[in-house]
């Protein structure tokens, strides 16, 4: 699933090609009132695991890629990789059409509407906006979060922070040697805050293209520490890194026994 440093990416890619375009053809899948066609792009951003883009008349379409999405360019007459079928989103600038296929959501918004007021309510802040709100995101996670609320649903929960998926939840784990078995409750502000602070670090290393990295030693042993390397030596201690699905939505989750602890 692609994480706040991917769909911060994605915002980059797109805002030369989109913003301040006119729109030949826009077409949002199951939005009949979607007709785009005419509209002007202003601003395309992004905030956590969702992309935003901004028309002239104040609406914004709203998209989260969840597991299987993903945006394409094509030029006029290209043939696309994926079937028509699962494009949800279409824009075309006439010389050149984006694509987005298989989302898990989208949405048309007024930029002052209910509906956007709830979902910014409902989003933590951003931990790769311009200044990170630790703060708020401290008192979120003790306000949401019940105190045996497994520490890896903490991370990945976006009314908390956005921007945390899978790979760096057990990157961060790792990083500062906290087992993923720890619940809210074990932790203090102070060592719950440097699990976001790794997370913001590490998102923001990761924002300007190339392959995720949060391993950066020059010895071939790989761009991660813990995640996807079920049974190889720790890069740490050489013990084996173990795996389980673990959590409320039992995911994957990667760790060093002897590197990470409760407490």
């Amino acid at each position: 699933m692609p994480e706040g440093d991917t769909i911060f990416k994605l915002a980059e890619y797109l805002r030369p090609e989109l913003s301040g375009r006119r729109l030949v053809a826009g077409q949002v899948r199951g939005i009949e009132s979607a007709d785009l066609a005419g509209r002007c792009i202003g601003e395309v951003f992004a905030k956590g695991k969702h992309l935003f883009i901004a028309f002239d008349d104040r609406r914004l379409l709203r998209s989260h890629l969840g597991m299987w999405g993903s945006w394409h360019g094509y030029a006029p007459g290209e043939r696309w990789r994926k079937p028509r079928r699962q494009a949800s989103i279409i824009l075309d600038l006439g010389e050149r059409v984006f694509v987005c296929f298989n989302p898990l959501q989208v949405e048309i918004l007024r930029e002052a509407g209910v509906r956007r007021r709830r979902l910014d309510v409902a989003l933590g802040p951003d931990l790769l906006a311009a200044q990170g709100d630790f703060d708020a995101m401290l008192a979120r996670a003790r306000e949401i979060a019940a105190a045996q609320t497994p520490i890896v649903d903490v991370l990945l929960n976006q009314r908390i922070a956005t921007g945390i998926g899978n790979v760096y939840k057990s990157e961060v784990l790792f990083l500062e040697r906290l087992a993923p078995h720890a619940s809210l409750g074990d932790l203090d502000d102070d060592r719950l805050l440097r699990l976001f602070r790794r997370a913001r670090h590490l998102l923001g290393r990761n924002r300007h293209g190339g392959p995720r990295v949060t391993r950066r030693a020059n010895d071939d042993a790989g761009r991660l520490w813990v995640y996807g390397r079920t049974g190889q030596p720790c890069l740490v201690c050489d013990d084996r890194i173990r795996s389980a699905k673990l959590g409320q939505g039992l995911r994957s989750t990667f760790w060093c026994p002897s590197c990470q602890h409760v407490i």
